[in-house]
């Protein structure tokens, strides 16, 4: 069995920064955080940033500039550099992982980042 945990999310003012950790634990053999999400009430999960093939990295047109994403995989850890926090970053941040060889989606419990003033 695999566990992330995200950690880092609070309450911040709008400029403001925050660092999202995601930490997996358990079966950690060949995992890979590879990317963030959030989900606002009434809104579909979107992504944030995520790696994708060669380790190129995506990012929200919303967040693009502002967020920065990284992992070190020697840590089974993930990042997200949040920076100039607006209001509609308002949500439940997840990160996910997956393993090599397989498909499946490993998923954190989420971390709340409210940003308002």
């Amino acid at each position: 069995q695999v566990q992330l945990v995200e950690s880092g999310g609070g309450l911040v003012q709008p400029g403001g920064s925050l660092r999202l950790s995601c930490a997996a634990s358990g079966s950690i053999r060949s995992i890979y955080v590879m990317g963030w999400y959030r989900q606002a009430p009434g809104k579909q999960r979107e992504l944030v940033a995520g790696f994708s093939s060669g380790g190129r990295i995506n990012y929200a047109d919303s967040v693009k500039g502002r967020f920065t994403i990284s992992r070190d995989n020697t840590k089974s850890t993930g990042y997200l550099q949040m920076n100039s926090l607006k209001p509609e970053d308002t949500a439940v941040y997840y990160c996910n992982a997956r393993k090599l060889g397989r498909e499946d989606d490993y998923w954190g419990q989420g971390t709340q980042v409210t940003v308002s003033s």
